[in-house]
């Protein structure tokens, strides 16, 4: 049977600390009633909106054409998702409930990048900053470090080993205990699924891309990884974060029970946004092959035409 060991005497100064700090128990309603406004994501999240917004804007102006559907995926899922896990309620619970944080990780590192690469915003950046910023831009993307931090096997191996180094040091604790830590961790959740997603299923022009083929075989090999996580995180022994949650004294919340459910959460979670991703990779892959046969016919009826033209004037 599972069982929580004594909290040394070392450590049991900290819990009138963090008990003070414990949240109301998790409801529905918790969810808008414990929403806040002040954090420095939040101011992040309006300003991101508000530059791409603005892009769009004047491209309207000028006449060109910028498609509903990447606005949509960027400012809804995309930065919206980012905004349910950390400007709602469920931040006053990212560090009482394992579980908890656990959907932050999944929306943070996996679901909001998604659709933060299909809202293309380096691509409508590129189309309308000035002439210097675009090519200050241009030079950051094809720099050295960006195609060392983006090429597929390097983002791979970052979006892999950075939860197990989180979750399986002593690095996990140190957040729950200081705020800007666990901030820091939510900013680099964001990046970590930026990096792996973006050259593989966004649209903007990036260095070193794979070919679909390679695309595929990488986005199939990160199915099995959400797995194993979840599945070590459900079976452990354990407690992560060693005494900070029974330190918290909840006394509606299990910390064994909950630690239980933050596995499930990760396993099923990333199994299905995995699986769906590959199936949108696969789709863009079959409309690429389209457009390519599309180019290749247009480029056959057009030497038909001028052989035709050939044969008439002679």
């Amino acid at each position: 049977m599972l069982h929580v060991d004594p909290i040394p005497a070392a450590t049991s100064a900290a819990a009138p600390v963090a008990a003070a700090a414990t949240p109301p128990p998790f409801t529905v309603t918790s969810v808008f009633t414990e929403t806040r406004l002040d954090s420095w994501l939040a101011v992040g999240l309006v300003l991101a909106a508000g530059i791409y917004l603005y892009g769009v804007h004047r491209l309207r102006m000028r006449g060109d054409r910028w498609p509903v559907a990447r606005t949509v995926f960027f400012i809804g899922p995309g930065l919206g998702g980012i905004a349910a896990v950390t400007v709602s309620g469920l931040h006053a619970y990212d560090t009482a409930l394992l579980s908890v944080h656990m959907v932050q990780h999944m929306v943070l590192s996996m679901i909001s990048p998604i659709f933060l690469a299909l809202g293309a915003p380096m691509t409508l950046a590129l189309r309308t900053l000035p002439s210097r910023p675009r090519k200050r831009l241009l030079a950051i993307v094809h720099s050295r470090i960006a195609r060392v931090y983006t090429f597929p096997l390097v983002a791979f191996t970052i979006f892999v080993v950075n939860p197990f180094a989180l979750y399986f040091t002593d690095l996990y604790r140190y957040t729950l205990e200081h705020a800007w830590a666990h901030e820091l961790v939510h900013a680099h959740f964001i990046l970590t699924g930026c990096v792996f997603f973006w050259p593989l299923l966004g649209l903007d022009p990036l260095p070193g891309r794979w070919p679909y083929p390679g695309r595929a075989l990488l986005m199939l090999l990160s199915v099995p990884f959400h797995t194993v996580l979840g599945l070590t995180i459900m079976q452990s022994t354990t407690l992560f974060g060693g005494d900070w949650y029974p330190s918290l004294g909840l006394t509606w919340a299990d910390p064994w029970e909950d630690q239980v459910v933050a596995g499930g959460i990760l396993w099923a979670g990333g199994e299905v946004v995995s699986v769906t991703m590959l199936a949108v990779l696969v789709v863009q892959w079959m409309r690429q092959a389209e457009r390519e046969a599309r180019r290749i016919d247009r480029d056959l009826d057009r030497q038909e035409a001028r052989q035709r033209a050939a044969e008439t004037a002679a």
